[in-house]
């Protein structure tokens, strides 16, 4: 095996912040870690976050971004049980967190994950701790394995791990990027109703081909009022809110009485804000998703194989197309953007 392997690195924030191809030594597994070549990292919003801010963690540079990805166990430390040369893993998004609560406490909530607190995984090797990774589903190839850790496992743990889906539920997803898609996906598989807010009927129909049954053109009506009328005004069991900010306010109005309104992104601003009187009157669960925990992904892996659930991948890139990759991250995908190595 080669000595030395290349990595991308940050060595400061900033919107435009430049990437570095480095090279450095390869690491050796310490008692109770594993080595894995990585064979493929898919990106998050969140990547776009830590690289303009650093999202106020104590980050070390040179910083090696992205917390996804896919690979092979090369070699194993002393002590290792879990893993053997030559399987196939992903990684965890919140290391440490196997079940039930995370580390963390009210002044300082968990927020532990790759690729922010520890260094991310956008290099040729990695060495962590064998219980920071999780076998790799058997049924898909490595650059759609490498989509589970986040987005996947967010979408997951939001509709069957906390909402509890059960069939003839209604869903609803907005946008078409990587957690609205996997929620698609798996609430379909679930039987529920599910519903698309997009811009644009092109995005609509792709998603209706995924298996949502109702699209919503959001530059083209009051997409609050469509869901009233698509539902007899019942309005919608479980919704995803991924604009934030002050858009919860509109899921508030979209929302059933005792629905569930999971809130998972951040685009329109990390302050939430909206009317008390549906919260008051319909009784809704407000659940704020931060992914989840080892066990939900492993049922998560078990669940992919068992239904042929086939990630979205909107475009690959090599390991030397990384600025290109987040440049395309910068203007929004149709599911995940995927790095192959």
């Amino acid at each position: 095996m080669t000595k030395t392997m290349r990595r991308w690195t940050l060595d400061t924030f900033g919107v435009n912040a430049p990437f570095s191809l480095t090279e450095t030594d390869v690491p050796s597994p310490a008692r109770g870690e594993v080595l894995v070549r990585t064979k493929a990292v898919s990106l998050n919003y969140r990547d776009k976050l830590m690289r303009e801010s650093g999202m106020g963690l104590p980050v070390q540079f040179p910083f090696v971004p992205a917390s996804d990805m896919a690979g092979i166990v090369e070699a194993v430390g002393e002590g290792v049980t879990r893993f053997a040369p030559g399987d196939r893993v992903i990684s965890t998004f919140h290391p440490g967190w196997i079940d039930d609560k995370p580390p963390g406490n009210a002044r300082n909530p968990p927020y532990q994950s790759l690729g922010g607190f520890y260094p991310g995984v956008l290099a040729e090797y990695v060495a962590f701790p064998e219980d920071w990774f999780v076998a790799a589903p058997t049924s898909i190839d490595d650059s759609e394995a490498s989509t589970l850790p986040c987005a996947g496992l967010t979408a997951w743990f939001a509709l069957v791990e906390r909402g509890k889906i059960k069939p003839g539920d209604t869903v609803l997803v907005q946008g078409t990027g990587g957690v609205s898609m996997f929620g698609l996906q798996i609430a379909a598989a679930q039987g529920a109703d599910v519903f698309v807010t997009s811009s644009g009927p092109e995005k609509l129909a792709r998603a209706k081909a995924l298996g949502a049954r109702h699209g919503i053109d959001r530059n083209a009506e009051d997409w609050v009022e469509a869901v009233y009328r698509l539902t007899n005004d019942r309005g919608i069991d479980h919704i995803f809110e991924i604009a934030g900010g002050p858009h919860l306010g509109q899921s508030l109005k979209a929302v059933a009485v005792h629905g569930r309104i999971s809130v998972i992104g951040v685009l329109e601003g990390f302050d939430l804000s909206g009317p008390a009187g549906p919260v008051l009157l319909k009784s809704p669960v407000i659940q704020g998703i931060s992914v989840g925990h080892r066990r939900a992904l492993e049922d998560f892996v078990r669940a992919v194989d068992r239904i042929g659930l086939k990630p979205v991948i909107d475009h690959r890139y090599t390991f030397s197309e990384v600025p290109a990759a987040f440049d395309h991250l910068d203007h929004g995908a149709f599911g995940k953007i995927v790095i192959e190595l």
